[in-house]
């Protein structure tokens, strides 16, 4: 058994000493393929020392299975890179005295050369062994090797050699009794042989060789010299490859991968250089192609040169810019500027001055263009950018913006307007405010065309959170329709239904009504006696606040409204309260008693 043993240890350390000398010599890796198929012969020696068969249970007698010549092993492998892959692994040898099956899976590492391959794996799984005259053993089992693939095609390699390590245990406990531990459980130390076919499945397509030629400089005068390179890419490396250069502008000299072209004698034009690349080792497309222009020019015949500049460069609507051209040839011969062309507005003027117009343009860029012309019919184009700015926005009117701020909200009857009638509730006192608004806020939009303004909806606190906050929504939107029909855009209206949230105070109603110049001081006590209805109906109300200064409307009721009893509420008749006075509500005296 530890002869074996021994040998399996010396087999797995030469496959070992030879994936380190195969890979200090081999560069280039082949082609990885995503999976495959190893099928093959298979020799096999299980080592180690069993039990024989019809020995007495407390007296065996061991024996050492002999060499299985008779055997065959099958393995594929799924490549997750060009190293490792994940291989399952069937073997199985027989001969006279029994048989061994192994079922192994484990990882696999592969290294890749040009046309062979070696790998080395690791594999644990399931272990038969069967001795004729012995019930079958099943056990756990390891293998570990590697081996050498010589690539016939892409598709299909030879497998030259594979030395596995084979290991595994098993329990004789049926026919060996405990005392011999050793027959027992006897450990297997084999040594398995291979050789066969691998199949190769998938992987990246074959690599076409290519060429890529270049030349320096690409443009030249007649007699320059011209240096035309060439550069490979997906030929074999370890190949030496040939190199045959032509052009048809000049002599051209040279090898492998530089050549220089003499440009001596030729006429002005456009030319082409030529390399083919052979690889003579190669069967297919060992072969590529590349081609460079360069072009050979006569004596110079160089354009003019041509800058165009505005003065000044950026101007507002309805100014007009001074144009002016600098044109010059370097080979010094006359020139003329025509052709004055814009973007935008108009332009006038002809030679080497012109004035652009901007009466009318839009605020933005305009391209000025222009050409210049030699007396050899050479020509040039230049352009320039001239900015056009908006005037400034006139200044904004004070008086209206305080006006603005000043304003009064506005009110609205009980519970108007309602569900069944939106667009009601608007008394005239109340509309003749909306309409000075509308129109103040129109012209305001005028130097100001941000502004907005935000109008904020209250209820008076007598109904619930709902029917007040849906009532409160009604009068903002009742009172954004009416401004935008006066003629005050949607966009520049903000609603906010606020019910009866933020509602004034009791104190900030009297405040209010002691600062109201409107009214006496007579009328002020009369307003207080009925201090309960002004407080509410002081809150049925839309406030209006001007976006651009943040200021909101005076909540002050009109009080001297033609219409003010009927937003006040309860008090449409005047003779009403005298008529409260009329039951006897002294004559309850009585009562007390």
């Amino acid at each position: 058994m530890s002869h074996c043993r021994n040998i399996g240890r010396v087999l797995f350390a030469a496959v070992c000493v030879g994936l380190i000398i195969f890979l200090s010599s081999a560069v280039l890796a082949q082609e990885t393929p995503k999976s495959d198929l190893f099928i093959g012969y298979q020799w096999l020696n299980p080592g180690g020392t069993v039990p024989q068969a019809f020995q007495p249970f407390n007296a065996p007698a061991g024996i050492k299975p002999p060499s299985m010549g008779k055997g065959f092993g099958a393995a594929y492998t799924y490549n997750f890179t060009k190293i490792l892959g994940l291989e399952g692994d069937f073997g199985h040898n027989w001969n006279d005295f029994g048989y061994e099956s192994t079922l192994s899976v484990g990882p696999k590492l592969t290294w890749r050369a040009e046309n062979a391959t070696m790998f080395i794996h690791g594999l644990a799984g399931y272990n038969r062994f069967v001795e004729n005259g012995i019930n079958p053993k099943n056990g756990f089992g390891l293998i570990g090797g590697g081996g050498m693939d010589m690539q016939v095609i892409k598709q299909l390699s030879i497998r030259i050699f594979e030395v596995d390590y084979v290991w595994a245990q098993h329990h004789f406990d049926d026919v060996v009794a405990p005392a011999f531990n050793d027959l027992q459980r006897p450990t297997l130390n084999g040594v398995r042989l291979r050789t066969g076919f691998v199949f190769n499945f998938g992987g990246a397509p074959e690599l076409i060789p290519s060429a890529t030629c270049s030349v320096q400089p690409s443009e030249v005068l007649v007699g320059e010299p011209i240096t035309a390179t060439v550069t490979t890419s997906n030929f074999n490396p370890k190949h030496t490859l040939t190199y045959d250069w032509t052009t048809n502008g000049g002599k051209i000299s040279g090898k492998d991968t530089t050549a220089s072209v003499d440009t001596n004698g030729v006429a002005g034009g456009n030319y082409t250089v030529t390399a083919k690349v052979t690889d003579p080792k190669q069967k297919k497309n060992g072969e590529a192609t590349c081609n460079a222009n360069y072009t050979v020019k006569e004596p110079p015949k160089n354009p003019p040169t041509l800058s165009l500049a505005s003065s000044p460069t950026s101007v507002q609507v309805g100014t007009p810019a001074n144009l002016t051209a600098n044109c010059t040839s370097p080979d010094n011969v006359p020139v003329t500027v025509s052709n004055w062309t814009a973007t935008g507005g108009s332009i006038s003027g002809s030679g080497n001055s012109a004035t652009l117009n901007t009466t009318g343009a839009p605020a933005g860029t305009i391209t000025v263009s222009a050409s210049c012309s030699d007396s050899r019919n050479l020509s040039t184009n230049a352009s320039t950018l001239v900015t056009v700015t908006s005037p400034p926005p006139p200044p904004v009117n004070k008086e209206l913006e305080a006006r603005l701020a000043l304003g009064h909200s506005i009110y609205f009857p009980t519970a108007q307007p309602t569900v069944q009638k939106p667009d009601g509730g608007l008394l005239p006192s109340q509309e003749h405010t909306l309409n000075d608004l509308a129109k103040d806020f129109t012209e305001y939009l005028q130097t100001k065309p941000d502004a907005h303004l935000i109008l904020e909806g209250h209820a008076d606190p007598r109904g619930s959170v709902e029917y007040n906050q849906a009532l409160s929504q009604r009068r903002v939107d009742r009172t954004k329709n009416y401004l935008v029909q006066a003629g005050i855009p949607a966009d520049h209206i903000d609603t906010k239904a606020l019910g009866k949230q933020h509602n004034l105070t009791d104190a900030e109603i009297k405040a209010s009504i002691d600062a109201n110049p409107t009214i006496t001081a007579e009328e002020r006590k009369r307003i207080l006696r009925n201090e309960r209805t002004v407080i509410l109906a002081s809150n049925r109300r839309v406030d209006v606040t001007l976006s651009t200064t943040g200021q909101s409307s005076v909540k002050q009721f009109p009080f001297n409204a033609a219409d003010a009893l009927f937003l006040i509420g309860g008090r449409e008749k005047p003779k009403a309260p005298a008529a409260a006075k009329k039951p006897v509500t002294k004559k309850a005296a009585p009562k007390k008693k």
